[in-house]
């Protein structure tokens, strides 16, 4: 996605990446592919790009959250554009955030820092998670309880987000979009898919952008981010912030990335008009399959790994998007392209069952 962001912004994206996938080879002017993000794997790479490239400037995307000491790595040696190192480490440190919202009058699900005395409607959740992965219903004989671990109770209703761009005291709204989820195994909460549609009465959005006014200043906001919550019996209540370009960025054609990049100068520059409406989905196996020589992808099919690939059953086949006036149309096609591509490869490709 930043990728393919960059290149259409005239930029030179100088990409390091856990995948590597095809189409993001393609979009990057030159890429290395890491292990993982850890300071050692991320050092080599780094120092390729500085030999190579008058390279100064980073913009990172997710996969940090696990990985707080390798961003304050990256900004001890190039200038981190969007959050800083700082601001991401405390909205991932829950019991600061939490505190902060609580301050702020702004509502939260119950949340509990020590392991509850019941388990009814109680999830445990990791302290530095992303995507949804980790998250599971509380049962007393969960091994997951650890220090790395915090309970928050369940909260059922439409699942929103907000996606919007701030300098640090001020903001722009981009958007409020409908996320959905997936069960894979025993996780019931992964993030599955997004659209720019949201069935939100005006005063609802209101009162979230009213919480933004708060929220940008009290944590120095910067760049693209994006606010999840929960809305249920007239009711809005806020799960996390995700601070760094988050998925939904791609349903916006405004160049957001060069937002992102120069929000000193951007911040108050028109959006152009929302036309017809934009969905993105993620793809996951639900069967081990290797990624066929030669298979034709779907059009609007995204993430795209290189023959020969193994996706093991839970993994991420890849994504796709699709644009339609009508949002249910949106909806349909994503549907009919997942079926499509999951009957093509599993038809063709070597695969197990579970």
């Amino acid at each position: 996605m930043l990728a393919q962001a960059a290149k259409n912004a005239g930029l030179l994206p100088l990409v390091i990446d856990l995948f590597a996938d095809s189409d993001t080879r393609t979009y990057a002017a030159d890429f290395k592919q890491i292990p993982d993000l850890s300071i050692a794997s991320l050092t080599s790479a780094l120092d390729y790009f500085v030999r190579h490239y008058p390279v100064t400037q980073v913009v990172y995307g997710s996969g940090f959250e696990q990985h707080s000491d390798s961003l304050h790595y990256l900004a001890s040696r190039f200038t981190v554009l969007g959050n800083s190192p700082e601001t991401f480490s405390k909205l991932h440190d829950k019991a600061h955030f939490f505190s902060v919202l609580n301050q702020l009058n702004i509502p939260t699900p119950e949340t509990s820092f020590v392991m509850p005395t019941d388990t009814q409607d109680w999830l445990i959740k990791p302290m530095r998670g992303q995507g949804g992965v980790g998250i599971q219903y509380f049962r007393s004989t969960n091994l997951l309880c650890t220090s790395s671990s915090y309970w928050q109770r369940y909260q059922a209703g439409s699942q929103y987000s907000v996606l919007f761009l701030a300098d640090g005291q001020h903001w722009q709204l981009i958007g409020f979009n409908t996320q959905w989820t997936t069960r894979l195994s025993d996780e019931e909460f992964i993030f599955a898919g997004i659209i720019n549609h949201c069935e939100l009465a005006a005063t609802h959005k209101a009162q979230i952008t009213h919480w933004l006014t708060k929220l940008v200043p009290s944590f120095g906001l910067k760049g693209l981010n994006s606010l999840d919550f929960i809305h249920a019996d007239g009711n809005n209540t806020v799960l996390e912030i995700n601070p760094r370009p988050p998925a939904s960025m791609q349903l916006y054609d405004a160049d957001l990335l060069r937002r992102h990049i120069n929000v000193d100068i951007t911040l108050n520059e028109p959006l152009p008009p929302l036309s017809g409406y934009t969905g993105y989905q993620i793809i996951y196996a639900d069967q081990t399959v290797r990624i066929p020589e030669g298979y034709s992808w779907q059009n609007g099919a995204m993430d795209l790994p290189i023959a020969g690939a193994m996706c093991k059953t839970g993994q991420p086949i890849c994504s796709i998007i699709a644009h339609q006036n009508q949002a249910h149309a949106v909806l349909n096609e994503l549907n009919i392209k997942q079926h499509t591509i999951k009957k093509g490869l599993y038809s063709h490709g070597t695969h197990s069952q579970r």
